[in-house]
């Protein structure tokens, strides 16, 4: 199944940004190439239950399972030892990337409480786009009664944007409700 956000992409935004940059080939259109959801563990390391829900949750929100993600060395400030889980992170491309940013957009940032808009200089310089969200209960899909402990999540939209400014134009197209400057 065709996801909504992929044909209006196809039909609409290309034509906007085409007209807006005076591109040449529709190929130098910036498009979105992966979403990537990152979740750092924190204790969750040392309690497997936490961290086998952790893992269930963020399948639930991107309907994808995640990786675990482990720690390349010892610290024994932070009682870390070699190859312990730290994070869990899924990179979600295609229709999934679609079917997510649409749902991100629509459903859960109009969820937050006292939502003015996401930060509009989040961007890193090269086109991409990362936000931070505070707790996982503003996604439909996870039942209040369910989780074991409030957890946030980073999410990164990669481009391919030569420059912020293309990135942030076609984020705006796709509806992206950023604050007003």
């Amino acid at each position: 199944m065709v996801q909504r956000l992929k044909k209006f992409y196809s039909q609409t935004i290309v034509l906007k940004l085409t007209q807006q940059f005076n591109y040449k080939n529709f190929h130098q259109v910036p498009k979105i190439k992966k979403i990537v959801i990152n979740r750092g563990l924190g204790e969750a390391s040392q309690n497997s239950k936490l961290l086998d829900s952790s893992l269930k949750e963020l399948g639930i929100i991107a309907g994808q399972k995640g990786i675990i993600t482990r720690s390349k060395k010892a610290i024994a400030a932070f009682k870390l030892r070699e190859k312990m889980p730290v994070g869990i992170s899924v990179t979600l491309r295609g229709e999934r990337m679609y079917a997510f940013l649409d749902r991100l957009i629509n459903l859960a940032l109009p969820r937050i409480r006292d939502f003015q808009g996401i930060n509009p200089k989040s961007f890193d310089g090269h086109g991409n786009y990362s936000l931070g969200l505070e707790e996982q209960l503003m996604f439909p899909e996870i039942d209040y009664d369910k989780i074991d402990q409030l957890q946030g999540m980073d999410i990164s939209i990669i481009t391919t944007s030569k420059n912020d400014q293309e990135a942030f134009a076609l984020l705006k197209e796709f509806g992206m409700p950023f604050q007003q400057k």
